[in-house]
């Protein structure tokens, strides 16, 4: 079932010469976990803020479960959950006296344990310290738990694991992948390609607001990549060699009978590889 629909999208900010957005079309998944990658600027962030009603002045049809969103009502606030780039809370208030506060927004029936939020990014033991004495990592996380407290069908996250140490990162990846199993459906925006390819079925490459690509990493990374394997012995000689029938492979039999082995690796591209090869443009643009 398509959970979102992006029909011919388009966005042009006031007293711009030119769009952000040039058309875009692609689908969502229920139960999918979907990103969007590119360059800062490139219209990722653009693209999330129309789709949760922050931008209304767009072109095209969107569909959110079938349904127009412009004929979405207050009730679709509740639906989703939001994860921005950058934490934004009361810091006067305590972890917990902010998500209460949003918290109140939604219907008590959807609201999840506050203390089994909090215990789930290792959060337990501030969650009655005041946001002002959290650390930025600290603060990423709450931002984290304050888009998913409502228990919302579909999740939309900017850059989820930035400024996070890889420990609280992965914390999150996990909480991410719990989230899709559980049935959530998934946008995420980033630039970090290897946080791409550890959670999302599918990723779309955007570029100066247009779609370069659309597939699965997996299929990315084969299409793109070489289907070779670096062997490496220990006395330092190396050699590739093709990765189909490589058991029949004589060169390669023949190259590990010279010594021992040290190292095997295969070759395959690395996203951010084929981001560069489709695109022509790499990240740090």
């Amino acid at each position: 079932m398509i959970m979102i629909q992006v029909n011919n999208l388009g966005f042009q900010y006031p007293g711009e010469n030119k769009p952000t957005l040039k058309g875009l079309n692609f689908n969502i998944e229920a139960g999918e976990i979907f990103g969007f990658l590119g360059p800062s600027g490139a219209g990722k962030s653009t693209t999330q803020k129309v789709l949760y009603k922050v931008y209304h002045q767009y072109s095209g049809e969107l569909l959110i479960n079938g349904k127009n969103l412009k004929n979405w009502g207050a009730e679709y606030q509740a639906m989703i959950g939001v994860g921005f780039e950058l934490p934004n809370h009361y810091e006067k208030l305590t972890g917990r006296e902010n998500l209460e506060l949003f918290a109140s927004f939604y219907p008590k029936a959807t609201r999840r344990n506050l203390a089994e939020l909090f215990e789930l990014v290792d959060l337990a033991d501030a969650i009655d310290k005041p946001v002002s004495r959290y650390s930025k990592g600290m603060k990423v996380r709450l931002n984290f738990l304050r888009a998913i407290q409502h228990d919302p069908q579909i999740l939309f996250l900017d850059e989820p694991t930035s400024g996070l140490d890889p420990v609280n990162a992965q914390k999150i990846k996990s909480c991410i992948l719990d989230l899709k199993s559980s049935g959530k459906t998934i946008f995420i925006t980033t630039h970090h390609m290897e946080t791409a390819d550890q959670l999302c079925d599918r990723v779309a490459f955007i570029i100066d607001g247009s779609l370069a690509a659309i597939d699965s990493p997996q299929n990315l990374k084969k299409q793109y990549g070489q289907e070779l394997v670096l062997v490496t012995l220990e006395n330092d000689s190396y050699q590739q060699f093709p990765l189909l029938d490589l058991g029949t492979n004589a060169d390669f039999l023949q190259f590990i009978q010279t010594g021992k082995v040290k190292q095997i690796h295969s070759l395959e591209a690395s996203l951010e590889e084929v981001f560069i090869k489709i695109t022509g443009q790499s990240l740090t643009k």
